[in-house]
């Protein structure tokens, strides 16, 4: 890893940190009161600036480490806490595998498992089902910088193991979950039955695809979350911690076509590599919700090429698979359609799991 990259990790590990905010204060406010003490009237003046506005972001950072620990203790964790590493992973496992497989989700983005405890509670009334925060989220401690694809799915099944839970599994994953699953069965096909892609993130989007201002500022954004965070200034009712901000920002830097010169080996998944696992890729049938790529279109023409580039991409993992084929969402449903259509989606992985049992009771 080149210098500026480990730099840049060390400073997300510091800001994932709660108690970072508190440093960082302090710091202000002590070179307030050094340059106050030097006696001029301009070190005076600005020593007064720094150390006015380091009580504030003092108090700021106070208030965050207040209401972290106020939404934790409300927060009983409901799964086990397992070591993986140096680090507790948090897995929540509801239902009975009876004749197998058990279901693993994964949802998009950098989410916590809870994401999808909807998907959960309905599935474990079929099978076991199974819930896990990836470092950073949920219950999970942040864990080690920097966070990639790669060292999730190891760490995935390091959890699972680790939480007695007992292969093989369907593994299911929505968008950048999708890849991570995906990942995790090439590189342990041992533990898998099955994969359920839902509108996996295909890296061609990524190293090849037009602009995209939404996943162009997502590391911006997560990177200023936490900094508000840090300082006391939360928004919603949501997870208050500064370590999910800055784990999803560090992996993120894959998501670029930078990211992925130095990443993509380790994290594509691409033709054959899956074998014959059984692999059902669910996708909607058209670009509903895609304003924000089809937006980068200078004009007619190149709209109609970006939406067949993103239609096309969207099929790109049953190459991975001699035993892979496609269901459509919905009608009307776009890339969220986990959310939009949970009945769906568990009936498909449910339809799944029976096939699984009829061919190896």
């Amino acid at each position: 890893m080149r210098r500026d990259g480990r730099v840049a990790n060390s400073l997300l590990a510091l800001l994932s940190r709660d108690w970072a905010g508190v440093l960082v204060a302090l710091l202000v406010v002590g070179v307030g009161g050094a340059l106050m003490g030097l006696g001029p009237t301009w070190a005076v003046t600005l020593g007064g600036v720094l150390l006015a506005f380091g009580v504030l972001l003092l108090s700021g950072a106070v208030r965050h480490r207040v209401l972290v620990a106020r939404r934790a203790a409300a927060r009983p964790v409901p799964g086990k806490l397992v070591e993986v590493g140096r680090h507790r992973m948090h897995v929540l496992a509801e239902g009975d595998a009876g004749a197998g497989p058990t279901v693993v989700w994964m949802p998009g983005g950098h989410a916590p498992g809870e994401e999808f405890h909807r998907l959960h509670t309905m599935m474990a009334a079929r099978t076991r089902s199974v819930l896990v925060d990836r470092f950073g989220t949920g219950w999970s401690d942040v864990g080690p910088f920097p966070r990639t694809t790669a060292a999730e799915a190891e760490e995935l099944v390091a959890a699972l193991e680790g939480a007695g839970e007992r292969a093989p599994y369907v593994f299911v994953g929505h968008s950048f979950g999708g890849l991570l699953v995906a990942n995790t069965a090439r590189r342990r096909p041992d533990l898998v039955a099955a994969l359920v892609l839902l509108d996996p993130t295909p890296l061609e989007v990524i190293a090849f695809g037009p602009p995209n201002r939404l996943v162009a500022g997502m590391r911006r954004r997560f990177l200023l979350t936490a900094v508000r965070h840090s300082f006391g200034v939360h928004r919603g009712r949501g997870d208050c911690r500064t370590g999910g901000h800055c784990a999803a920002a560090s992996i993120f830097a894959e998501l670029s076509a930078s990211g992925l010169a130095g990443a993509g080996w380790d994290t594509v998944v691409y033709d054959g590599d899956l074998g014959d696992l059984p692999l059902v890729l669910v996708i909607p049938r058209d670009l509903t919700g895609g304003e924000t790529v089809l937006g980068a279109a200078r004009d007619a023409a190149e709209a109609e090429r970006i939406g067949r580039f993103y239609l096309r991409a969207r099929t790109r993992y049953l190459a991975a698979s001699t035993a892979a084929r496609v269901v459509y969402a919905p009608d009307g449903t776009g890339h969220d359609f986990p959310q939009e259509e949970p009945e769906f989606v568990v009936d498909v992985v449910g339809e799944l799991v029976r096939e699984l049992r009829a061919v190896s009771p």
